[in-house]
């Protein structure tokens, strides 16, 4: 399988200029600034991805805020100081958002509207046009996070015409396509896009979702004293998913799947490594992680066990999260473990 050349160890910089708790300028400015980005390559680092909401770039009209294209330019800058490249993560765009606690949104709706996806090519273009200049250190990924697994042939439609307007701007950026039901690693053979030699197949992978996010307040149906060891049984795992949604917890009930530890991992990702392989695509996991309520040693054990299943296929991946989010691994919550936990990444 080809590999996604620069992009092999990342993190996220999220909760920067994407799923802020208000839109404020001074955070902006101060949540993500150049000793961060000096520090992440100090540990050894390849590159940032930077999730962006389409609010910080553009007014709810599509008038162009010069102020959030300097957040990304700044951040492209200290990147080429520091060594490091940087994908571009549209994270919600107008119109849609994976946001589960934005309970109102209509999330099919972007699929089949022009009007919607008119905004969202506008944007891309701006981003592409701004960012022409380098194509060998700056990837995009077009949208975060399909929820339905119903609009799956709408979304490739869009992301066909997606590579078509970024190849007239940009041909030789790599461009990061992921699947649906939350980009669920098992959804990558469902992507039928149009492929050149810069083209990468995406998912994430927060597996035993029951596990990496016990406690979380934002899935439905997790109560918020639930606490899970890692590993456990896969039978144990089953058993806590099934009051879960089924689009976020599927993989556990997968019956092709072993049990739980690197095997898990290694089968879950066979599906998308036969279909990165057989398009001779690379494949990339652009988010991954541990919600901070886990106790350290399980922390541990869960990404050694995924780690050593990316390095035997040679996945790119980017942590979830460099800070906050419930995931931030430089966060007091991950003190204790931090030396571990960035030796193994």
């Amino acid at each position: 399988m080809r590999e996604f050349s620069g992009f092999q160890k990342g993190v996220n910089l999220g909760g920067w200029i994407s799923q802020f708790s208000k839109y404020d300028e001074n955070h902006f400015e101060t949540f993500i600034t150049e000793k961060d980005i000096e520090f992440i390559s100090s540990l050894g680092f390849d590159h940032v991805r930077v999730p962006v909401d389409y609010i910080v770039l553009t007014d709810d009209e599509g008038t162009i805020k010069e102020s959030g294209f300097g957040y990304l330019e700044n951040c492209r800058a200290w990147c080429e100081k520091y060594g490091l490249k940087m994908l571009i993560d549209l994270h919600e765009c107008y119109g849609y958002s994976f946001d589960p606690l934005k309970k109102d949104m209509d999330r099919k709706a972007f699929f089949y509207s022009q009007e919607l996806q008119e905004r969202f090519f506008s944007l891309w273009r701006e981003i592409a046009n701004r960012f022409s200049h380098y194509q060998e250190t700056v990837a995009f990924e077009p949208l975060n996070e399909v929820v339905l697994p119903e609009v799956a042939n709408a979304w490739n439609d869009i992301c066909s015409k997606y590579i078509s307007l970024i190849r007239d701007i940009c041909p030789r950026t790599w461009i990061v396509i992921g699947g649906v039901n939350y980009n669920n690693v098992l959804s990558v053979p469902l992507i039928n896009i149009p492929i050149d030699d810069r083209i990468v197949y995406n998912f994430h992978c927060y597996e035993p979702m029951v596990f990496t996010h016990q406690g979380a307040y934002w899935v439905e149906g997790m109560p918020l004293d639930f606490r899970i060891e890692y590993p456990r049984t896969l039978e144990e795992y089953r058993k806590v998913s099934k009051d879960l949604s089924p689009n976020l917890v599927g993989a556990v009930f997968d019956p092709s799947i072993r049990e739980i530890g690197v095997d898990f991992f290694v089968d879950i990702f066979t599906p998308a490594l036969e279909k990165a392989e057989k398009d001779n695509v690379p494949l990339y996991c652009g988010e991954y992680g541990v919600i901070d309520k886990a106790e350290g040693e399980y922390k541990i054990k869960w990404l050694s066990d995924i780690h050593t299943a990316f390095k035997k296929f040679g996945i790119g991946r980017a942590l979830w999260n460099y800070k906050e989010k419930d995931f931030g691994f430089v966060d007091d919550s991950f003190s204790s473990i931090r030396e571990k936990f960035i030796e193994i990444l």
